[in-house]
């Protein structure tokens, strides 16, 4: 077993926080050069067993594809899919999902810090506000997305390129400025050294 398995594993039987209304979901354990970190899963991602599950994750994907030429199953085989936090919050009393508090999210911090240590990423795309945020100062999705900022977390050192959620909810990145800006940080996404080396390996295999 590798060290990023027994990682994988241990996260898996976290249960920290005793609001969270599932267990751990977490993505293959790929030793990947880059890392996607999305904010925290909905209702249906513990049910399907990996992140990004439903119909956000299909617009996700579709937007890796069209940019990169990467499918969903090359995707989740090829890159690291992490989260701020791991497990389903629950939903709002007036719809929605609840979003993780503080103390939830300071309780997940320790997962992401190992991971950066185990993979040492070149590129990491945080997806959402709340992604975004545990990375850089947020100040808006205009500020970030289309840019590609040079970060440090937990001690290492990366390229950021941020993305905006793909829930229906959100009309941002359908309209203008969302709609330019995110074609403009999936081309940079595209063009990254370590995005080029990923979508240039040869066949996947039968894996999830």
């Amino acid at each position: 077993m590798t060290a990023l398995e027994q990682h994988i594993q241990a996260l898996q039987a976290c249960r920290r926080c005793a609001h969270m209304q599932s267990s751990p979901v977490t993505g293959n354990p790929v030793y990947s050069p880059v890392m996607l970190v999305g904010q925290a899963p909905g209702d249906k991602e513990p049910v399907q067993g990996r992140p990004f599950a439903w119909t956000a994750g299909k617009t996700l994907f579709q937007w890796f594809q069209d940019a990169c030429g990467i499918e969903e199953k090359a995707f989740r085989q090829r890159v690291y899919m992490a989260a701020v936090c791991r497990c389903f919050p629950g939903k709002k009393p007036r719809g929605g999902d609840r979003v993780p508090s503080q103390e939830e999210i300071a309780a997940c911090a320790s997962w992401l810090k190992a991971e950066m240590a185990l993979l040492t990423p070149r590129l990491v795309i945080p997806v959402g506000k709340l992604a975004i945020a545990r990375f850089i100062a947020y100040q808006s999705l205009e500020a970030h997305i289309g840019h590609c900022a040079r970060c440090r977390y937990a001690g290492h050192e990366f390229d950021l390129i941020p993305l905006p959620h793909p829930s229906g909810a959100s009309p941002w990145p359908r309209q203008e400025p969302g709609k330019s800006l995110l074609r403009k940080a999936l081309q940079l996404i595209a063009a990254h050294p370590s995005m080029v080396a990923l979508a240039t390996l040869p066949g996947t295999q039968d894996q999830p």
